[in-house]
């Protein structure tokens, strides 16, 4: 994924709102990754929608900056990951197992690691479950807080480094990985399968997550999710034109489908 022709500056800092200069250092890099954080949504209804993800730079930035649509994690990392090389950065893909079930997942989700002057940064604006607003160092043991939230890296053999954040006073595990290549091929595999393949949680689950400024907002299929200053409320949303218009009020999602091609593609695993 390495960036080209098909990005364009200007409109990628217009889309996430924010002004250049950037220069290929720490404080941009946290400016570039907030922003992205703040304002494309994660989201999967093309999935649900039928539509096949396409990973390829112009497609992702066709996506999700001209068209102002969100992504999940290949989609959402493989646009940062074409703005730090826009703008010189130092970065590398890394390939991890999600930790959120009773069992880790294959290699399904994708983050960055970012070299600036001889220190590595986790950057990661794609993982729609909690994760990480702002760049973390790549040091393990180390609790690393912001926006309310505060995580650590420790090591977890076999799997290599977890990331872990507090949540309630303990500590609760996101996803592992290790800084191994990740060639063009890994992230088609890995795109293919958490978009397509029928265990993917993406493909039966309406899902959407956008992080705020003092909170997030996130949806799982009609349960709606408010987090605002350390409170949260849910609310239960109806179908039909009311979905379609709560996509656009609450995540910026304007779908050109209606609510009645949103249905899941098959049932989850348990109803199986």
């Amino acid at each position: 994924m390495s960036t080209g022709p098909h990005f364009g500056a200007s409109a990628y800092l217009e889309r996430i709102g924010i002004d250049g200069p950037i220069r290929p250092v720490a404080s941009d890099l946290a400016r570039l990754h907030r922003a992205q954080r703040c304002t494309i949504p994660f989201e999967n209804f093309d999935i649900l929608l039928g539509r096949p993800i396409d990973i390829r730079p112009a497609a992702i930035f066709a996506k999700l900056v001209e068209r102002r649509r969100g992504g999940y994690c290949f989609e959402q990392n493989g646009l940062f990951m074409s703005a730090l090389a826009a703008f010189g950065f130092e970065a590398r893909f890394a390939l991890a197992r999600v930790h959120l079930g009773p069992q880790p997942t294959g290699l399904t989700h994708v983050l960055i690691l970012v070299r600036i002057g001889g220190e590595d940064w986790l950057a990661d604006v794609g993982f729609g479950g909690g994760g990480p607003r702002a760049p973390l160092r790549l040091v393990r043991d180390v609790v690393q807080r912001h926006d309310r939230l505060a995580f650590r890296l420790v090591e977890c053999a076999p799997f290599g480094t977890m990331l872990e954040v507090e949540t309630d006073g303990s500590w609760r595990r996101l996803y592992s990985f290790e800084d191994r290549p990740v060639l063009p091929v890994d992230l088609a595999l890995g795109n293919h399968y958490t978009s397509s393949h029928p265990d993917s949680f993406f493909t039966y689950a309406r899902v959407a997550s956008r992080v705020e400024p003092d909170g997030r907002t996130a949806l799982y299929d009609h349960r709606l999710t408010i987090e605002r200053g350390g409170v949260t409320t849910e609310e239960t949303v109806g179908g039909g034109a009311a979905y379609i218009e709560m996509l656009a009020q609450r995540f910026g999602i304007e779908l050109d489908a209606p609510f009645e091609a949103l249905r899941p593609l098959h049932p989850p695993p348990a109803e199986r």
